[in-house]
């Protein structure tokens, strides 16, 4: 639902979801992102899919030694799944506001044999999140979970990436 969201975040939402400037912005700021051949899928304010796929092109790069999607990739996976919702969120906003990873866990269930997505539905909370560091001025922390599945539905693991917040100075 994009209806309440600022145009700074609808144009950023658009950007993230046409693959080519998707591509072209972690090519130039996070190129480890860009060279795994992920991709966004679905975001909104409310949740973000992110993809790591298994084509036979980015199969050498994204896997292990045991034929599954490296846990590294995963979690590059699964963080950007959390971030992008966070970036939507500061989007435009002022003053604005830096975010940066403080705590990561992870389970694993079973092997990323496959294109593997993450799915972060704490769109939700990390807006709250947002707003409560505008309105206080104090840097806050948030967590957000996103659990990464099969194409099958089958679930290969669980993120929790804690976020801190806070208004960057004047």
């Amino acid at each position: 639902m994009t209806n309440n969201l600022s145009n700074e975040q609808k144009s950023l939402l658009k950007k993230f979801l046409n693959p080519f400037t998707f591509s072209l912005y972690f090519f130039l700021n996070v190129p480890m992102v860009w060279f795994s051949g992920m991709r966004l899928t679905e975001f909104s304010k409310e949740k973000c899919i992110s993809e790591i796929p298994f084509k036979w092109y980015y199969r050498w790069q994204n896997m292990n030694p045991f034929k599954s999607v490296y846990f590294a990739v995963q979690c590059m996976g699964a963080e950007i799944s959390t971030a992008s919702l966070i970036a939507l969120a500061i989007n435009g906003k002022s003053p604005s506001i830096a975010f940066i990873v403080t705590k990561m866990r992870s389970q694993y269930f079973k092997k990323a044999v496959g294109a593997t997505k993450f799915n972060c539905n704490d769109g939700d909370k990390i807006f709250d999140a947002v707003d409560q560091v505008l309105r206080s001025e104090e840097g806050i922390e948030v967590e957000a979970k996103t659990t990464g599945t099969l194409e099958d539905g089958t679930i290969v693991s669980e993120f929790y990436f804690t976020w801190s917040l806070k208004q960057r100075k004047r």
